[in-house]
This record gives structure tokens, sequence and C-alpha cells, in this order.
């Protein structure tokens, strides 16, 4: 089948000769990099360390017979079947300060989709010292309130973060699918506006 974007030539070409990372494939990560895809991007450099496991699906965009599967490997299937010319670069393995410039060193963007706050902030400072990309980062998701509590917030010259900036996920308010895919939308279209030129959020 013939794939025609919908997005004028030269967006469409913009787009599917950039490079953006993902660092993460759970929740956010997962629904970033789908959208990412279905955009146009041409290359996605992919890093988790994690499997799939039975829990995972009911937030995360991996099925039933992925349980078990690398989320790594899971993820280029599920990204390939969407779109079959998409480039996918995979670091399988847990990040760190020392590793993550090297795994996203020819990015342009890297949306930044890690669970924990010390892992977030590690990765943040390391892309922004050791490499010339934009970090598109994502704090607060949880629990039931308003999608337009979600906001995307320009923080420095090359950090942009998005979510309501307070809930964090618990035995409370949870997570849920729905307000996860809200924020991981606006990470996803905050890393398109940026390759296009598009600064503000």
């Amino acid at each position: 089948m013939m794939r025609e974007s919908p997005l004028p030539g030269d967006v469409a070409s913009r787009l599917s000769g950039a490079k953006v990372g993902v660092a993460g494939l759970g929740g956010m990560g997962s629904h970033v990099a789908v959208a990412l895809a279905r955009s146009g991007i041409g290359t996605l450099v992919v890093a988790d360390f994690d499997v799939v496991d039975g829990s995972n699906l009911f937030r995360q965009c991996y099925l039933p017979k992925d349980v078990g599967s690398r989320k790594t490997d899971a993820l280029r299937e599920t990204l390939s079947a969407i779109e079959p010319d998409i480039r996918i670069e995979v670091f399988d393995g847990r990040l760190d300060g020392d590793n993550a410039p090297g795994v996203f060193s020819d990015c342009e963007v890297v949306c930044e989709c890690l669970d924990q706050a010390d892992q977030k902030a590690m990765l943040v400072e390391s892309l922004l010292l050791g490499t010339g990309c934009t970090v598109v980062s994502c704090s607060g998701m949880a629990g039931f309130g308003s999608s337009n509590e979600i906001v995307t917030r320009k923080r420095m010259r090359r950090l942009y973060v998005c979510g309501d900036g307070i809930s964090e996920a618990s035995e409370g308010p949870g997570l849920t699918a729905a307000r996860v895919m809200v924020c991981a939308g606006h990470v996803a279209n905050m890393a398109i506006r940026l390759l296009l030129g598009e600064d503000k959020p």
C-alpha cells in the first residue's frame, strides 16, 4: 500500500530527514514513539532496559503477545508495522550519565520519558551538557485531572517540560492511559515543532 503523507511536501521532507531520540519506552515513551512514527519522523533512536509485563498493557503501546519481550524489540516491531520505511536505532540497556550522550549524539531532539525523578534529572543534565540536542521532558500526568492542566513550558533554551508539573503516580491517583497519552501528545508535538523551527510551546 502506498503511504502518502497528508503534510505539505517541505514539512514531510524535513520530518523524514530528522532523527529523534526517545529515552524510556513505558507509558509515556511508547506513545511518544508511535506518535512520531505516524508523523513521518525518518529515524528514531529508542532506549530502554526493561521487558514487557502484563501490567504494562493497561497504558503502554504493547500487546499481550509482547509480554516477556524486550521493550525495544516489541516497540521496534510495532513501529515498523506502522511505518515500514522508518529507521529505528536501538539501545537496549540502562541509560546513565556516561553513555546517554553517545546514544543520542546525532539526535536533534530527545524526548525524556523516564520514570524516576533522579533518572530524569540525570538524563536532562547529561544531554544538555554532552550534546547539542534539545530535550523535551515530562513531569506530572497522573490521576484524573483535566486534560487542560497538561501544558508545555519552555524552561531553558534547550529544555521544554510537558505535564501539569504536580501530579505523581501513586496508589492514590495512579496512572491512566488517557491522561498519559495527552502528555505524550504534548511531548511529540513539541518535538515536531522544534524540528520545524518553532521554539514556542
